[in-house]
């Protein structure tokens, strides 16, 4: 726009509250993006406050029995460390320390996030660039198992995994009442999300990159390490935090099939500490093995969130 054909002041002011942009163009109006603000805000007071409020509760020096006051000062009375400190000495009455809950739990969703990421990306791979007999049929196979929900297959996988005992000198080890069969419980499950979502990145890559480095004279295997892998690390990183958190949280297999309190995680030690009543359970105690619980996935979160948008949205819209 010339200089001699300048909005004035009081044009802007009527552009500005009739929602229209500096040229003039159409846009939100004032009253629109005020009641826009406004929604945002209290979306945002409805997701805060209540982790705020678990917060303050772990610092809640009066220990409370039973939370039933909604305080808009989360933090009056003061603060207190001493729910944390009982929680790391002991977290609950079972002869397991907080540092031995936490390497079982960090074990099972590390690994399990790995493995997932290991067999969907060779799978996926497969669906993404093969074709073979029965691959619609596979596919859907994938898709079917995906919908079902997880728990409905814990009843088989308790007989099959109790099924498999070893003699290992005067004892058993049965894999189902051990961190591995709960591991191998939670992978099958996991795996079907992984390969669609991973397959639906792999098919943004496109074949041409990988043709060019067989034309100079790169192995089918070679092209896939040197070029295909490399692009897909941010569905790779997406798909390991997804599963190391859907491992980290998982409390439904873990209880059903293990029995031994060595190989307990944190998700059990936390509802071990719920007592049969409401006052009866230690409600300072149990916001700071929480906030524990939370602290982990957060830096995990911390380390792949660069690439988490990308990764889930276009394996998600391309699968």
């Amino acid at each position: 726009m010339p200089d001699s054909k300048k909005p004035s002041f009081f044009t802007r002011v009527r552009w500005f509250f009739q929602g229209r942009t500096s040229t003039g163009e159409r846009g939100m109006g004032f009253g629109s993006q005020i009641l826009s603000q406004l929604f945002l805000l209290l979306m945002a007071v409805i997701v805060l406050y209540p982790i705020l409020w678990v917060v303050s509760m772990s610092f809640d020096p009066r220990d409370i029995s039973r939370p039933t006051e909604l305080r808009l000062n989360p933090f009056q009375g003061g603060l207190s460390l001493k729910a944390y400190q009982d929680v790391i000495n002991q977290p609950t009455a079972n002869p397991v320390s907080l540092g031995q809950l936490m390497f079982n739990s960090f074990r099972l969703a590390t690994l399990t996030g790995i493995a997932s990421i290991i067999v969907g990306v060779f799978a996926s791979y497969a669906f993404s660039r093969l074709r073979f007999a029965g691959r619609q049929a596979l596919m859907i196979a994938v898709l079917t198992v995906l919908m079902l929900p997880s728990i409905a297959t814990l009843p088989a996988l308790f007989v099959l995994l109790n099924k498999v005992q070893i003699d290992i000198g005067n004892s058993v080890f049965n894999l189902r009442n051990s961190l591995i069969g709960v591991g191998l419980a939670v992978l099958s499950g996991s795996l079907p999300f992984a390969i669609w979502n991973m397959k639906g990145y792999l098919d943004t890559i496109p074949k041409e990159l990988e043709e060019a480095a067989l034309i100079d004279g790169c192995t089918p295997n070679e092209a896939f390490f040197r070029v295909t892998l490399p692009l897909s690390t941010p569905v790779l990183a997406v798909t390991f935090f997804l599963g190391f958190m859907s491992t980290w949280t998982e409390f439904a297999t873990s209880w059903l099939f293990l029995t031994n309190p060595k190989d307990f995680t944190l998700m059990m030690a936390l509802y071990n500490m719920v007592g049969q009543y409401s006052n009866s359970t230690p409600w300072s105690h149990f916001a700071a093995m929480s906030i524990l619980i939370a602290l982990p996935v957060t830096i995990v979160y911390l380390f792949v969130q660069r690439y988490f948008v990308g990764g889930l949205a276009i394996g998600g819209v391309k699968g």
